[in-house]
């Protein structure tokens, strides 16, 4: 690993944010295809870490610890996102860093706008519904989507409360999901504290 890759612990709460698709240029850019709209956390930060991919057929193996990149420049390119980052001065580094997972911390994250969320925060809220009166729980949200136009909660299925409450299983015995849209048509409020998203998607849909 190059030199000017730092070595200090690596924060608690760090996010993947991407992954380095390919070198950029031959002067030790990278190209990172962002995880959904995550470009604008990548092009704040001043620092990524990075961890390289485990292979698949690898059993047994452990993941690396991640290692931290100051980045000197990045911007927009297209979907993708380029940088430079300290120490990757040619194309054969760049080259190496393929496949390797991009994080940062979520607390260096810049605030959200107002009724705007990082889908991040979003995952592992309880969504309820209202659609038949009294507010319902479905479940927990496992994963945001985005299908071109908006977001898209993906929702594990679940029936009782708090941690009394068990995955809904479906005619095979996997574990149920439902897709809810995440607009203002539907979703009605996000309190992040409280961990729970209240809307009026049918619990039956």
């Amino acid at each position: 690993m190059p030199d000017a890759a730092t070595s200090n612990a690596a924060p608690t709460d760090l996010v993947e944010l991407g992954r380095i698709t390919a070198a950029y240029g031959v002067k030790g850019w990278v190209k990172v295809q962002p995880h959904s709209a995550n470009a604008e956390v990548l092009l704040s930060a001043s620092q990524w870490w990075l961890t390289r991919p485990v292979p698949e057929l690898a059993r047994g193996a452990v993941a690396s610890a991640p290692v931290a990149f100051k980045i000197l420049q990045s911007r927009s390119q297209g979907a993708t996102v380029v940088a430079q980052l300290q120490g990757i001065t040619d194309r054969d580094q760049a080259e190496a860093l393929r496949g390797h997972t991009v994080q940062a911390p979520r607390g260096s994250f810049p605030a959200p706008e107002e009724d705007e969320y990082y889908w991040v925060d979003l995952i592992g809220c309880a969504l309820y519904t209202s659609a038949n009166g009294e507010p319902t729980r479905i479940g927990v949200v496992s994963e945001v989507l985005d299908n071109g136009a908006h977001a898209v909660l993906k929702v594990l299925l679940q029936k009782g409360e708090g941690e009394s409450a068990e995955p809904v299983l479906d005619a095979k015995g996997r574990p149920a999901e439902m897709l809810v849209p995440f607009v203002r048509a539907h979703i009605h409020a996000v309190d992040l504290a409280a961990r729970r998203i209240d809307s009026d998607w049918p619990a039956d849909f």
